[in-house]
Protein backbone atom coordinates (compact mmCIF):
# COMPACT_ATOMS: atom_id res chain seq x y z
CA UNK A 1 0.00 0.00 0.00
CA UNK A 2 1.25 3.39 -0.99
CA UNK A 3 2.42 6.53 1.75
CA UNK A 4 -0.65 8.71 -0.17
CA UNK A 5 -2.86 5.49 1.06
CA UNK A 6 -2.25 5.43 4.19
CA UNK A 7 -2.24 9.29 4.99
CA UNK A 8 -5.80 9.08 3.56
CA UNK A 9 -7.20 6.38 5.95
CA UNK A 10 -5.66 8.13 8.94
CA UNK A 11 -7.31 11.63 8.13
CA UNK A 12 -10.81 9.96 6.93
CA UNK A 13 -10.39 8.19 10.76
CA UNK A 14 -9.83 11.57 12.28
CA UNK A 15 -12.21 13.34 10.84
CA UNK A 16 -14.83 10.24 11.61
CA UNK A 17 -13.63 10.79 15.58
CA UNK A 18 -13.38 15.04 15.73
CA UNK A 19 -17.84 14.29 17.13
CA UNK A 20 -16.20 11.91 19.72
CA UNK A 21 -13.72 14.75 20.82
CA UNK A 22 -15.70 18.26 20.48
CA UNK A 23 -17.07 17.42 24.44
CA UNK A 24 -13.71 16.71 25.46
CA UNK A 25 -12.16 19.64 23.77
CA UNK A 26 -15.14 21.72 25.23
CA UNK A 27 -14.56 20.91 28.70
CA UNK A 28 -10.95 20.97 28.81
CA UNK A 29 -10.97 24.62 26.98
CA UNK A 30 -10.83 27.52 30.02
CA UNK A 31 -14.41 29.61 29.95
CA UNK A 32 -13.88 33.06 29.09
CA UNK A 33 -15.96 35.26 32.00
CA UNK A 34 -19.20 36.67 30.28
CA UNK A 35 -19.34 40.29 30.51
CA UNK A 36 -22.66 41.90 31.70
CA UNK A 37 -24.39 43.79 29.03
CA UNK A 38 -27.22 45.31 31.21
CA UNK A 39 -25.22 45.94 34.04
CA UNK A 40 -26.27 49.61 33.61
CA UNK A 41 -29.45 49.44 33.06
CA UNK A 42 -30.07 47.69 35.71
CA UNK A 43 -27.97 50.28 38.07
CA UNK A 44 -31.00 52.94 36.11
CA UNK A 45 -33.46 50.53 37.53
CA UNK A 46 -32.56 50.69 41.27
CA UNK A 47 -31.68 54.61 40.97
CA UNK A 48 -35.56 55.31 39.65
CA UNK A 49 -37.10 52.85 42.47
CA UNK A 50 -34.61 54.58 44.87
CA UNK A 51 -35.49 58.41 43.47
CA UNK A 52 -39.64 57.06 43.77
CA UNK A 53 -38.63 56.16 47.35
CA UNK A 54 -37.75 59.05 48.69
CA UNK A 55 -39.75 61.61 45.86
CA UNK A 56 -42.52 62.88 48.91
CA UNK A 57 -39.37 63.93 50.82
CA UNK A 58 -37.64 65.69 48.13
CA UNK A 59 -41.18 67.49 46.98
CA UNK A 60 -41.37 69.20 50.63
CA UNK A 61 -38.01 69.64 51.44
CA UNK A 62 -36.26 71.06 47.75
CA UNK A 63 -39.14 72.68 46.34
CA UNK A 64 -41.76 74.80 46.56
CA UNK A 65 -44.54 72.77 47.65
CA UNK A 66 -43.91 73.82 51.03
CA UNK A 67 -44.78 77.43 51.17
CA UNK A 68 -47.69 76.40 48.37
CA UNK A 69 -49.63 74.15 50.86
CA UNK A 70 -48.88 75.90 53.93
CA UNK A 71 -50.35 78.71 52.69
CA UNK A 72 -53.91 77.29 51.50
CA UNK A 73 -54.18 75.44 54.16
CA UNK A 74 -54.10 78.70 56.14
CA UNK A 75 -56.66 80.07 53.44
CA UNK A 76 -58.56 77.37 54.80
CA UNK A 77 -58.57 77.85 58.24
CA UNK A 78 -59.21 82.09 57.87
CA UNK A 79 -62.36 81.69 55.57
CA UNK A 80 -63.35 78.73 58.46
CA UNK A 81 -63.76 75.98 57.11
CA UNK A 82 -61.45 73.43 58.51
CA UNK A 83 -62.52 70.33 56.12
CA UNK A 84 -63.26 72.41 52.64
CA UNK A 85 -61.69 72.06 50.41
CA UNK A 86 -60.43 68.65 51.69
CA UNK A 87 -56.77 67.88 51.87
CA UNK A 88 -56.71 65.72 48.54
CA UNK A 89 -57.68 68.83 46.93
CA UNK A 90 -55.38 71.21 47.81
CA UNK A 91 -52.28 68.85 47.93
CA UNK A 92 -53.44 68.29 44.25
CA UNK A 93 -53.40 71.94 43.84
CA UNK A 94 -50.20 72.20 45.44
CA UNK A 95 -48.54 69.91 43.24
CA UNK A 96 -49.78 71.14 39.83
CA UNK A 97 -48.53 75.33 40.55
CA UNK A 98 -45.35 73.58 42.40
CA UNK A 99 -44.46 71.86 38.50
CA UNK A 100 -45.32 75.59 37.32
CA UNK A 101 -42.80 76.91 39.48
CA UNK A 102 -40.19 75.03 39.37
CA UNK A 103 -40.70 73.92 35.53
CA UNK A 104 -37.36 75.95 34.41
CA UNK A 105 -35.49 73.94 37.05
CA UNK A 106 -37.14 70.77 36.28
CA UNK A 107 -36.55 71.35 32.54
CA UNK A 108 -32.36 72.30 33.09
CA UNK A 109 -32.02 69.12 35.09
CA UNK A 110 -33.35 67.14 32.34
CA UNK A 111 -31.60 68.62 30.24
CA UNK A 112 -28.07 68.94 31.68
CA UNK A 113 -28.48 65.77 33.83
CA UNK A 114 -31.31 63.20 33.13
CA UNK A 115 -31.45 62.16 29.63
CA UNK A 116 -27.50 62.56 29.38
CA UNK A 117 -27.69 59.80 32.29
CA UNK A 118 -29.92 57.99 30.58
CA UNK A 119 -28.37 57.70 27.37
CA UNK A 120 -25.36 56.39 29.30
CA UNK A 121 -23.42 59.68 28.10
CA UNK A 122 -22.71 61.07 31.73
CA UNK A 123 -21.81 59.03 34.42
CA UNK A 124 -23.26 58.75 38.01
CA UNK A 125 -21.14 61.30 39.56
CA UNK A 126 -21.35 64.02 36.96
CA UNK A 127 -25.31 63.32 36.58
CA UNK A 128 -25.71 64.03 40.37
CA UNK A 129 -23.28 67.21 39.88
CA UNK A 130 -25.07 68.54 37.34
CA UNK A 131 -28.71 67.85 38.50
CA UNK A 132 -28.13 69.25 42.13
CA UNK A 133 -26.64 72.41 40.72
CA UNK A 134 -30.02 74.01 39.25
CA UNK A 135 -31.84 73.08 42.74
CA UNK A 136 -28.87 74.30 44.74
CA UNK A 137 -29.20 77.62 42.61
CA UNK A 138 -33.18 78.09 43.10
CA UNK A 139 -32.95 77.36 46.86
CA UNK A 140 -29.80 79.95 47.61
CA UNK A 141 -32.10 82.27 45.64
CA UNK A 142 -34.82 81.81 48.31
CA UNK A 143 -32.96 81.11 51.46
CA UNK A 144 -32.36 83.94 53.94
CA UNK A 145 -28.76 84.82 54.46
CA UNK A 146 -29.92 84.90 58.39
CA UNK A 147 -31.35 81.40 58.02
CA UNK A 148 -28.42 79.88 56.54
CA UNK A 149 -26.49 81.49 59.31
CA UNK A 150 -28.45 79.72 61.91
CA UNK A 151 -28.04 76.42 60.32
CA UNK A 152 -24.50 76.95 59.98
CA UNK A 153 -23.91 77.59 63.38
CA UNK A 154 -26.41 74.80 65.11
CA UNK A 155 -24.31 72.43 62.69
CA UNK A 156 -20.96 73.64 64.06
CA UNK A 157 -19.61 73.45 60.64
CA UNK A 158 -16.91 75.57 59.28
CA UNK A 159 -17.99 79.24 57.90
CA UNK A 160 -18.00 78.92 54.18
CA UNK A 161 -16.57 81.06 51.81
CA UNK A 162 -18.80 81.16 48.87
CA UNK A 163 -22.01 79.43 47.98
CA UNK A 164 -20.14 76.20 46.52
CA UNK A 165 -18.61 75.40 50.15
CA UNK A 166 -22.29 75.22 51.25
CA UNK A 167 -23.47 71.81 52.14
CA UNK A 168 -26.36 70.24 51.20
CA UNK A 169 -27.12 69.50 54.96
CA UNK A 170 -26.79 73.41 55.62
CA UNK A 171 -28.44 74.79 52.53
CA UNK A 172 -31.37 72.21 52.81
CA UNK A 173 -32.88 73.13 56.31
CA UNK A 174 -32.12 77.10 55.85
CA UNK A 175 -34.31 77.06 52.65
CA UNK A 176 -36.65 74.69 54.82
CA UNK A 177 -36.85 77.93 57.31
CA UNK A 178 -37.06 80.54 54.58
CA UNK A 179 -39.96 78.67 53.26
CA UNK A 180 -41.90 78.61 56.34
CA UNK A 181 -41.40 82.42 57.40
CA UNK A 182 -42.64 83.19 53.69
CA UNK A 183 -45.43 81.03 53.89
CA UNK A 184 -46.59 82.68 57.32
CA UNK A 185 -45.77 86.25 56.06
CA UNK A 186 -48.32 85.72 53.23
CA UNK A 187 -50.94 84.02 55.32
CA UNK A 188 -50.89 86.52 57.91
CA UNK A 189 -52.02 89.12 55.15
CA UNK A 190 -54.34 86.25 53.83
CA UNK A 191 -56.25 86.03 57.55
CA UNK A 192 -56.43 89.82 58.10
CA UNK A 193 -59.40 90.62 55.31
CA UNK A 194 -61.63 87.38 57.37
CA UNK A 195 -60.41 88.33 60.78
CA UNK A 196 -61.81 92.24 59.96
CA UNK A 197 -65.72 90.71 58.89
CA UNK A 198 -65.43 88.19 62.12
CA UNK A 199 -64.90 91.42 64.34
CA UNK A 200 -67.80 93.69 62.23
CA UNK A 201 -70.15 90.34 62.38
CA UNK A 202 -69.28 90.17 65.91
CA UNK A 203 -70.05 94.07 66.74
CA UNK A 204 -73.10 94.33 64.85
CA UNK A 205 -74.43 91.01 66.69
CA UNK A 206 -73.84 92.60 69.94
CA UNK A 207 -75.12 95.73 69.47
CA UNK A 208 -78.13 94.38 67.99
CA UNK A 209 -78.32 92.15 71.75
CA UNK A 210 -78.19 88.67 69.16
CA UNK A 211 -75.73 87.81 72.45
CA UNK A 212 -76.49 83.92 71.92
CA UNK A 213 -76.02 83.68 68.42
CA UNK A 214 -72.96 82.71 67.31
CA UNK A 215 -70.83 85.17 64.99
CA UNK A 216 -69.66 82.17 63.07
CA UNK A 217 -73.15 81.48 61.42
CA UNK A 218 -73.18 85.27 60.24
CA UNK A 219 -69.71 85.36 59.25
CA UNK A 220 -68.74 82.24 57.32
CA UNK A 221 -71.32 82.93 54.37
CA UNK A 222 -70.27 86.33 54.15
CA UNK A 223 -66.86 85.34 53.96
CA UNK A 224 -67.02 82.88 51.77
CA UNK A 225 -69.09 85.26 49.44
CA UNK A 226 -66.40 88.10 49.52
CA UNK A 227 -64.02 85.59 48.79
CA UNK A 228 -65.88 84.72 45.66
CA UNK A 229 -66.42 88.13 44.66
CA UNK A 230 -63.29 89.09 44.65
CA UNK A 231 -61.91 85.61 43.16
CA UNK A 232 -59.95 84.98 45.74
CA UNK A 233 -58.62 81.57 44.38
CA UNK A 234 -56.83 83.54 41.41
CA UNK A 235 -55.27 86.31 43.74
CA UNK A 236 -53.91 84.09 46.13
CA UNK A 237 -52.30 82.11 43.44
CA UNK A 238 -50.72 84.61 41.41
CA UNK A 239 -49.08 85.67 44.54
CA UNK A 240 -48.07 82.62 45.45
CA UNK A 241 -46.40 82.16 41.72
CA UNK A 242 -45.03 85.77 41.75
CA UNK A 243 -43.61 85.08 45.34
CA UNK A 244 -40.94 82.67 43.44
CA UNK A 245 -39.69 84.94 40.98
Amino acid sequence: MSAIGIRKRELRQLWLALPLLAPALAFAAPELPKVPSDTAQALRVVLGLSVLAVLPALLVCITSFLRIIIVLSMLRHAIGMPETPPNPVLIGLALFFTLFTMAPVLATLNDQAFQPFMNGTLGMDAAYSKGVAPLREFMVRQTREQDLALIIELSRAKLPQGLDDIGNVQLIPAFMLSELRAAFQIGFVVFLPFLLIDLVVSSVLMALGMMMMPPTTVALPLKVLMFVLVDGWSLILKALVGSFH
